[in-house]
C-alpha cells in the first residue's frame, strides 16, 4: 500500500482540545472484524465485551514535562526547547528538538528560569531542528531533574491551540503511568478511570504492563510514498517476564487479549518468539507496523482515532482491515467523533 491511502480530510472542528470531563465517558466505536460491523457506544461499555481470564496489555509509560522555554544568550529570543531522551546522566546530555531552529547554532548558551538556574549549551547539530544540549547546572542529577521538572510544561501535542492548564499535568497521564521517560501520552490509555479498571479486574481481566516509551518518532509523519522506505525513530522498549506469562497463558487459552494503544501493539510485536509467543524485552525497538502484517499475540485492540497518513493510522489499517477502517474514519467524521490525543476512542475485535 501506498502513502496516499492514508489521506483523508479532517474537519478542524473535530480536533479535540479538551478531554472529556470523566474519562470513561468519552465515546467509544465497536468495530468487529469478523461481522464487519460497526456500533457506537460509550467507553465505560468496553467491559461488556471482556471475560474471565482476558487480558489487557497496557504500556505503562509516563509523560515528563518536556517542554522547555529558555532564552538565548545575548540576544534574550525566546526558545522552545522539547526534550526527547537523555543521552549521558553522568554528563546531562540531551537530544532535544529547538524552535525556531534557525537561531541555534553549536557553542549557543540558553538560559532557563526566571534566575537562570540552569544554562544549556548546544554541542551539536542532529536533525534540522534536532541539537544536542549539555546542561550545566551546579547540584546533584537528582537535583538536576527536579529542577527540569519544575521548569518544564506537560507537552501536550501542538495541534491543541491554547495554553497548557494545570490539569493537562494529571489529564494528559494514564492512571496506571509509572516508569517516567515519555515525551507523548499512550493516549488510547487515557480512557480509563480507576472505577473502571477495578470492575474489569473484579470480573476476572488480568492487566498485564509493558513500558514503551513513546518518542515524537510515532507522531513524524511518513513522507515517502513507498511506506517499506519509512525510517521509525528507536524508542525505548522493556517487556518483563511477569506481562509475558500473563499474555502467553492467556493465548493457550484462547482468550481475548486486547492491545491497549498502539503503542502497545508496538511493544508486543517486537519481541514474538518463532513459537509465537511473548518474550522478554529489553533494548529499544523501531519497528514499523503497515499493510499486510500479522500480528502474532493481540486479537482485539483499543486506539484512538488518528491524523492522515500517520503510522499509527497504518498499523490500525493493517489490524482492522483497510476497506473498513476507511469505512469506520468515514462515519466516524459523519458522526462528529473527537480524533487525536483527547479524543474518542475505537475498539476493534
Amino acid at each position: 500500500m501506498k502513502l496516499s491511502h492514508f489521506n483523508f480530510n479532517l474537519p478542524k472542528e473535530l480536533l479535540a482540545e479538551f478531554p472529556a470531563e470523566n474519562r470513561d465517558e468519552s465515546r467509544l466505536m465497536v468495530i468487529d472484524r469478523q461481522k464487519q460491523t460497526i456500533e457506537h457506544k460509550m467507553f465505560k461499555d468496553v467491559i461488556n465485551y471482556f471475560d474471565d481470564g482476558d487480558v489487557l496489555i497496557l504500556n505503562n509509560t509516563k509523560v515528563f514535562p518536556a517542554r522547555l522555554y529558555g532564552n538565548k544568550e545575548k540576544t534574550g529570543a525566546r526558545i522552545e526547547v522539547f526534550l526527547l531522551r537523555e543521552l549521558n546522566s553522568e554528563q546531562r546530555l540531551w537530544d532535544v528538538l529547538v524552535d525556531p531552529a534557525r537561531k541555534i547554532r553549536i557553542g549557543n548558551k540558553l538560559y532557563f528560569g526566571d534566575d537562570d538556574s540552569l544554562v544549556a549549551e548546544v554541542i551539536d547539530n542532529t536533525t534540522s531542528r534536532g541539537r544536542t544540549l549539555r546542561f550545566l547546572y551546579d547540584g546533584s542529577y537528582e537535583e538536576f531533574r527536579n529542577k527540569l521538572t519544575e521548569l518544564g510544561e506537560t507537552p501536550i501535542p501542538k495541534y491543541i491551540n491554547r495554553e497548557v492548564t494545570a490539569e493537562d499535568a494529571e489529564r494528559y497521564q494514564t492512571i496506571y503511568a509509572k516508569e517516567e521517560g515519555a515525551v507523548a501520552a499512550p493516549t488510547a490509555g487515557l480512557h480509563f478511570s480507576k472505577h473502571l479498571l477495578k470492575k474489569l479486574e473484579i470480573k476476572g481481566v488480568n492487566f498485564a504492563e509493558v513500558t514503551l516509551h513513546v518518542g515524537l518518532g510515532t507522531f513524524n509523519p511518513v513522507e515517502v510514498e513507498d511506506l517499506s522506505k519509512h525510517k521509525m525513530d528507536s524508542e525505548e522498549l522493556i517487556i518483563n517476564q511477569q506481562a509475558c506469562d500473563i499474555v502467553n497463558e492467556a493465548k493457550g487459552k484462547k482468550k481475548r487479549i486486547c492491545a491497549v494503544g498502539t503503542t502497545s501493539m508496538r511493544a508486543i510485536e517486537s519481541s514474538v518468539s518463532s513459537a509465537n509467543t511473548l518474550n522478554p524485552y529489553e533494548g529499544w525497538t523501531n519497528k514499523f507496523i503497515f499493510p499486510p502484517h500479522d500480528f502474532s499475540i493481540a486479537n482485539c485492540m483499543i486506539t484512538n482515532f488518528h491524523t492522515p497518513k500517520s503510522t499509527l493510522l497504518m498499523m490500525i489499517s493493517a489490524f482492522c482491515g483497510h476497506d473498513l477502517m476507511k469505512k469506520a474514519y468515514d462515519e466516524a467524521i459523519k458522526e462528529g467523533y473527537k480524533f487525536y490525543s483527547y479524543g474518542d476512542a475505537m475498539l476493534i475485535l
